[in-house]
């Protein structure tokens, strides 16, 4: 299934995809994608759905976040190979774990802002992960069970508020608009292997990144796993796993950043695609 949310940003509804691309509303079956709605006895109620009985959508939507009230906006770092290499990084030896605020989360198509006294906004095309049922010391090799689905996410980064101004990650990763996810929730039944999806990003036009999620250091299963040593994970909650090479800092001889104006596009094999204007804080 592809599970989405739609309408005028904080009265979004709840919706899927029919077998044509088109959005069937849900506002009658559950109140919104979140919580229980995600857990396998959720998901198994939308499943027995048949969409053609649901109303259609018509018309041009927005499409919201694909998942609601996230409680935890867990993040990544350098967790791919040829990523931590084109920064001059070793590549860990366990996963690095940051916050995102979950007030950063925005829609797929939404506008990103720069922030104020930003010079070095950047780009990260990422696959995400949403937790559907609770996770608290789980093997790894039952981790797989607790994942409701995947998405795409932009992790929008500011990186001299991330690595000049104290060495605090979150404080780069976490201005408003810095976290657009979506469009749509993927259960993991259409999605064959998490560890094999090509992913891109584009600035105006120009493909930047190019990479794929088998160059991942620390996979989807053992991400999981390793997660609820540390925290337990809810229905909801999101992990944005990390981003392949190609970033803005990352280009030599002189890193490039985004500006006002510009138009990034990227998406994840199977998962779909975003769209965003760069634009100023007002």
């Amino acid at each position: 299934m592809k599970l989405l949310r739609y309408g005028p940003r904080g009265a979004e509804k709840p919706g899927m995809l029919d077998k044509d691309g088109g959005i069937r509303d849900l506002s009658k079956v559950v109140d919104d994608i979140a919580g229980n709605v995600l857990t396998p006895e959720g998901l198994a109620k939308l499943k027995a759905l048949d969409p053609a009985s649901l109303p259609k959508v018509e018309g041009p939507v927005r499409y919201g976040p694909c998942v609601a009230r996230t409680g935890k906006f867990i993040c990544v770092g350098l967790n791919y190979s040829d990523h931590a290499k084109e920064t001059g990084a070793e590549p860990p030896k366990e996963p690095i774990l940051f916050m995102k605020a979950t007030s950063a989360i925005v829609g797929p198509n939404d506008d990103v802002m720069i922030p104020r006294k930003s010079m070095k906004t950047d780009w990260e095309v990422e696959l995400g992960v949403i937790i559907g049922r609770e996770a608290r010391y789980v093997d790894e090799k039952n981790a797989m069970d607790h994942v409701a689905g995947y998405c795409v996410i932009n992790d929008v980064s500011e990186r001299e508020f991330q690595a000049e101004r104290g060495g605090q990650w979150t404080k780069g990763k976490s201005a408003d608009t810095f976290g657009p996810i979506g469009p749509w929730l993927v259960t993991p039944d259409e999605v064959a292997d998490p560890q094999n999806l090509a992913m891109w990003l584009e600035v105006d036009g120009h493909r930047y990144q190019n990479g794929s999620t088998k160059t991942m250091i620390f996979g989807v299963r053992h991400l999981v796993h390793y997660i609820s040593q540390f925290m337990s994970l809810q229905p909801g909650d999101v992990i944005s796993t990390g981003t392949p090479p190609g970033v803005g800092l990352g280009i030599k001889p002189n890193p490039i950043f985004l500006k006002a104006g510009q138009v990034m596009r990227l998406g994840i094999d199977g998962l779909g695609e975003q769209r965003q204007q760069v634009i100023a804080t007002p």
